[in-house]
């Protein structure tokens, strides 16, 4: 019971020190995950857009600014029906918001550069 006392001295002041200089260097666990991970490689990479996803955005009247900062920076990966493994360039399908999806978009992630494949409106 001793040794537990000392442990619980020392970890807990421990753990708060860290928690609070983490908090203020703004770190997050976040970006360790698979759907924030394929998002913020995506947002690095050039853009391309084919000429299905132009006259779709051009039908639903979107522009490149909403595509890259609102579908793509706060959707959500669907990985049961992305192709993650293809090579050279894995293909992926992410549907915008998270919670009952508006858009669904597919694009294929390569070496370079991101194309736009498809923009689909659900509702």
């Amino acid at each position: 019971m001793k040794k537990l006392k000392f442990y619980a001295i020392g970890f807990i002041p421990g753990l708060l020190i860290v928690f609070f200089i983490l908090n203020k260097k703004g770190a997050s666990c976040s970006g360790y995950l698979p759907n924030s991970r394929v998002i913020a490689e995506t947002l690095s990479k050039e853009f391309k857009y084919s000429e299905e996803a132009k006259t779709a955005m051009t039908t639903y009247k979107i522009d490149e600014k909403f595509i890259k900062d609102s579908i793509i920076t706060n959707g959500k990966v669907d990985f049961d029906r992305s192709h993650a493994q293809k090579k050279p360039c894995p293909d992926y399908l992410l549907t915008y918001p998270e919670k009952n999806p508006t858009y669904e978009i597919t694009f294929e992630k390569c070496e370079e550069s991101v194309t736009v494949n498809g923009l689909k409106k659900l509702k």
